[in-house]
C-alpha cells in the first residue's frame, strides 16, 4: 500500500492524458461484423506499455484481428481483482465532428475523440496508475488481473465472452470485477453525486419479422407485411413503460430526495430524476424498461408489395422485470409479427455493500470531500455481463469529476465525444487511492 508520502514519489496521473490520446489515435471502430480494423494494434500497444514496466501479458484472438489482452500483476495474498476495459469503439463519421475523431486533439480543456468516454479514458487511467506504481515498486496488496477486450460494442461475443469460454483459467480466480461507466459526477441542487454502477439492464436486440401476401402495389391487399410491421413498430416506439424501482435506484433516489427535502416513492421518481439536470435523460431510462425501434427494411420496388418486412429493436429490461418486458412486447407486436434475437443478455445487480464499495467511496472522498457517492443502474451494457458468468461481483468505477453543465450521457456513441483533461487526471488519482484500499 502506498502512503501519502510514498505517493509523492510517483504521479499516477502523469501519463493519463497522453495514453488516452494515443489509444484514441488507434482506430478500433467496431461495425458489428468483421469489416473494421479490429483491436490487434491497440492490444499490442497496451502489451508494450505493460512490458515496459515488467508486466507480461497474453493476447488472444477470437478471429484474425479481434484481439483481447490479459495481464496479471502482483503476488500478494487474497483473491485477485479483475480490472476490465474494452479496446473497441463505435464508428464515427468525421464530417459530423468539430475535430477529427481519431486525432486525439486537446481543445478547450477537453480531450476529443472516439473512445474518450467509451472507454479509452478508463483504459488510460488504469494503465497510467499501474505503470506509475510498477516503476515505483508500489504493488497493491491484492493481485490485479487486467483484461482489455475486443468487441464490447457489439455485445462482447468476440471479446469478453470468448475470454470466459476459451481462457477462463486466466481470470477464474477473480471474485470481484471493476469496469466502465461508474464514478462519474452528476449534479443535484449544486451538490456533486458520484454514481457507482451497481446494476445493468438486460439486453434484447431483436429482429422483428412480418410476413404477408406479395402482390401488385396497385391492388387491395389485406395481408401487407409492411403495414403489419409498421403498426407494431409504431406501438413499440410509443409505448409508455411503467416506473419500476430496483434496489440501486431506490438508494440513489433516496439520496436525491434527502437533498430535495422529500421522500422517494415510485410516484415521484420521475420528478426526482429531473433533479439530475444534465443526467436526467440518461437516468430516466433506468426506472423503467425501454424498447426503441432502430432499423427498418422491406421491399425492392415501389409497385411491389413484399412478402416480408423486418425491423430491429433495441430492448433493455430491468433486473427482475424480464417477464413483464417480453409479455408486453408480445402484445405490442400482435399476432402477425414475430421476433428473434440478435443478442440476448441478462441484467445484473450487485449489492451495494462491502469492502470494495467502501474502497470506491473512500477513494473518491479523499479527492473530493464534498462529494456524495451513491449507486445507480446503467441503461446500457458492458462486459460485466460476461465476467459475471464466472461468479464475479461487478461494479462500474471509472471516476470523473465533470462540469455541471456537461451532458455526459449524450457523449456515449455521440458526435464530438470528449472528456475534460482535468477529469482524466482526477480519475487517475482516485483510482490510485482505490488500489491502495482494495
Amino acid at each position: 500500500m502506498a502512503t501519502d508520502d510514498e505517493r509523492k514519489t510517483y504521479d499516477p496521473a502523469g501519463e493519463v492524458v497522453d495514453l488516452c490520446r494515443e489509444l484514441i489515435r488507434i482506430d478500433t471502430s467496431n461495425y458489428g461484423d468483421s469489416s473494421g480494423p479490429g483491436e490487434r494494434k491497440a492490444a499490442e500497444y497496451v502489451a508494450g506499455l505493460l512490458d515496459d514496466v515488467g508486466i507480461s501479458s497474453n493476447i488472444y484472438e477470437s478471429e484474425p484481428g479481434r484481439a483481447s489482452l490479459i495481464a496479471r500483476w502482483g503476488d500478494g495474498p487474497g483473491e485477485p481483482l479483475l480490472l476490465h476495459g474494452h479496446l473497441d469503439v463505435v464508428p464515427a463519421a468525421a464530417e459530423d465532428w468539430q475535430v477529427d475523431p481519431f486525432a486525439g486533439e486537446i481543445k478547450d480543456g477537453y480531450l476529443w475523440g472516439r473512445g474518450a468516454v467509451d472507454m479509452k479514458d478508463f483504459d488510460a487511467m488504469a494503465l497510467s496508475v499501474v505503470r506509475a506504481r510498477a516503476r515505483a515498486g508500489a504493488q497493491p496488496d491484492r493481485p490485479l488481473v487486467m483484461c482489455f477486450t475486443a468487441d464490447e460494442e457489439a455485445g462482447g461475443h468476440k471479446g469478453a465472452e470468448f475470454v470466459i469460454e476459451e481462457h477462463a483459467d486466466e481470470i477464474a480466480d477473480c471474485t470481484e470485477a471493476v469496469g466502465e461507466v461508474g464514478g462519474f459526477t452528476t449534479t443535484v441542487r449544486g451538490k456533486r453525486i458520484y454514481l457507482i454502477e451497481a446494476a445493468e439492464k438486460g439486453m434484447a436486440w431483436m429482429r422483428l419479422t412480418a410476413r404477408g401476401q406479395a402482390g401488385h402495389g396497385s391492388m387491395i391487399n389485406r395481408h401487407n407485411a409492411v403495414t403489419e410491421l409498421a403498426g407494431a413498430v409504431a406501438r413499440i416506439g410509443a409505448h409508455q413503460w411503467p416506473v419500476r424501482l430496483t434496489p440501486a435506484m431506490e438508494v440513489l433516489l433516496a439520496s436525491v430526495a434527502d437533498i430535495a427535502g422529500t421522500e422517494a416513492t415510485p410516484e415521484n421518481a420521475e420528478a426526482l430524476v429531473e433533479e439530475f439536470e444534465s443526467s436526467a435523460r440518461m437516468l430516466g431510462a433506468v426506472i423503467r424498461n425501454t424498447a426503441n425501434p432502430t432499423m427498418l427494411s422491406a421491399g425492392y420496388k415501389v409497385n411491389v408489395i413484399p412478402t416480408e418486412a423486418t425491423a430491429h429493436v433495441d430492448g433493455r429490461f430491468l433486473p427482475g422485470h424480464e417477464d413483464e418486458f417480453f409479455e408486453t412486447l408480445a402484445e405490442l407486436c400482435g399476432e402477425h409479427v414475430t421476433w428473434d434475437f440478435v443478442s440476448h443478455q441478462q441484467p445484473w445487480e450487485t449489492p451495494y455493500e462491502g469492502a470494495l464499495v467502501d474502497a470506491m467511496t473512500q477513494s473518491i472522498l479523499a479527492e473530493d470531500p464534498d462529494g456524495i457517492v451513491a449507486p445507480y443502474l446503467m441503461s446500457g451494457g458492458t462486459d460485466a455481463k460476461h465476467f459475471r458468468k464466472l461468479g464475479m461481483a461487478s461494479y462500474g468505477f471509472a471516476p470523473l469529476r465533470l462540469p455541471r453543465d456537461l451532458d455526459f450521457g449524450a457523449l456515449f456513441h455521440g458526435v464530438d465525444e470528449r472528456v475534460p483533461v482535468d477529469a482524466l487526471e482526477f480519475g487517475a488519482r482516485v483510482f490510485d487511492r482505490f488500489l491502495d484500499q482494495v
